[in-house]
């Protein structure tokens, strides 16, 4: 059910983890000035321990590293191979871009961990809400946008390929979905960003009572949720439906021709094998935002006393740590990728060395790539 009511403790909510008498209360180093933003429903907390913010900003500088590094080296290797800029490629590279862009505000984070609060204050945490919310919806409709070519690539390889300036235009416009429902609390017009959990991290303000919390809280979950998520299982299950429909009339001409099977050939086994990757990025961004979902949902129309500091920081974590794992999915599931991370960072011996196998497989990629470009 929805809090509504004075903003003020509740008693049901006065348990152990709750301000007890002489213990620092969550947000007790705040600036007042800022403690408008801060809602009440954080305040009858006591504030975590030194050592638990010591253990994020711990995670979140590891996340950060690992995160970063494989994300600039997707990107790098993209804008400076010429046989991996092929429109597909392009969606993931653009994927990359947002995965940085998430990863650029957690040095912000580690430096609220020292404070134990917000160390710019309203402005800091305001450009972290619009950071992580370019990121995550860019990211959200971008998942989409692989999606929506893998369906295009597979079922219709000869005329249904989608062709550069396309996929430029379809690149700009995950920019520009993600504009709206970014600006409009950074500059107030619509809700805020406000602190949340150990008031270290920021996001759009899920926690005010009243229709306009809880009309633009289903909104955005809508719009950076929902919508994405039916275009990512639609386009996917298009091709599901087709590979069956494909090796369906393959087994009927092998049974016709007297022959115990036919080949789908290199090119068609490539294609599958990409949408392979993409559906695990895909299934990764489900984990990531699924959790962060459902903690906004709770916060506004659910039971508030599930609503701990500490619970409400988990799926923080998970989005940034699935924004880490992304591109070294990608890397590891691709061999043109791969072999050239290799040849440009030799000492980065994780890739190992590429196999013949996998040099025909890059092959065919290149080949595929070749295609795209004249689509």
């Amino acid at each position: 059910m929805n809090v509504t009511g004075p903003l003020v403790p509740n008693a049901h909510l006065l348990r152990s983890d709750i301000l007890d008498s002489g213990n620092d209360f969550l947000g007790s180093k705040i600036d007042q000035d800022y403690m408008d933003y801060v809602h009440p429903h954080w305040r009858q907390y006591q504030a975590p321990e030194p050592y638990q913010h010591f253990l994020l900003g711990l995670a979140y500088a590891v996340i950060l590293v690992v995160g970063m590094l494989g994300n600039l080296l997707v990107i790098v290797t993209f804008f400076m191979t010429k046989s991996l800029q092929s429109p597909s490629n392009a969606f993931v590279a653009n994927l990359a871009i947002f995965d940085t862009l998430m990863m650029s505000k957690l040095p912000l984070f580690v430096m609220n961990s020292v404070v134990e609060g917000q160390i710019f204050g309203k402005i800091g945490c305001d450009i972290y809400g619009l950071i992580g919310s370019y990121s995550g919806m860019g990211a959200a409709v971008t998942n989409a946008a692989i999606a929506f070519d893998r369906y295009r690539t597979i079922a219709f390889p000869l005329d249904g390929r989608l062709g550069m300036k396309a996929a430029i235009c379809l690149i700009i416009f995950t920019w520009l979905w993600a504009t709206p429902f970014s600006l409009l609390p950074f500059f107030e017009t619509w809700s805020r960003f406000a602190p949340e959990g150990y008031l270290t991290t920021c996001s759009f303000d899920y926690m005010t009572e009243g229709k306009s919390t809880q009309l633009f809280t289903m909104t955005i979950f809508s719009w950076a949720y929902v919508f994405p998520l039916v275009m990512i299982a639609l386009f996917y299950s298009k091709i599901l439906s087709h590979v069956r429909e494909h090796e369906r009339m393959l087994k009927e001409q092998a049974k016709r021709m007297n022959v115990k099977s036919l080949s789908q050939g290199d090119e068609k086994s490539a294609e599958i094998r990409i949408a392979k990757v993409a559906i695990s990025i895909v299934f990764l961004f489900i984990c990531g935002w699924t959790p962060y979902a459902l903690v906004a949902l709770i916060g506004c129309f659910g039971d508030r006393s599930l609503m701990t500091p500490t619970f409400s920081m988990f799926p923080a974590i998970a989005c940034k740590t699935v924004a880490c794992i992304d591109p070294w999915i990608y890397a590891i599931n691709h061999p043109r990728f791969r072999a050239e991370i290799q040849k440009k960072v030799p000492w980065l011996c994780i890739f190992g060395q590429e196999t013949k196998s996998s040099d025909n497989k890059s092959s065919v990629s290149d080949a595929t790539d070749i295609k795209t470009e004249t689509a």
